[in-house]
């Protein structure tokens, strides 16, 4: 019996990975598209760019600020 040795984040396993994957390899370019703009229209939210070595910076105040 091969051991399993992917590790998930909390409340994931195989199969919510798969059910992603599935998505995203059955939608179209047009749906993908339109999936990337509609995160410009969140009210309340932003997005920006980052150096990548700030990134463990920013996710531990983004952890800390959803108590």
């Amino acid at each position: 019996m091969r051991e399993n040795k992917n590790k998930f984040p909390p409340g994931w396993d195989e199969e919510r990975v798969q059910r992603v994957l599935a998505y995203y390899e059955r939608q179209t370019e047009e749906e993908a598209v339109a999936e990337d703009e509609a995160i410009y229209e969140h009210e309340g939210q932003t997005i920006m760019e980052i150096p990548k070595e700030l990134v463990p910076k920013v996710r531990d105040l983004l952890a800390k600020h959803r108590v």
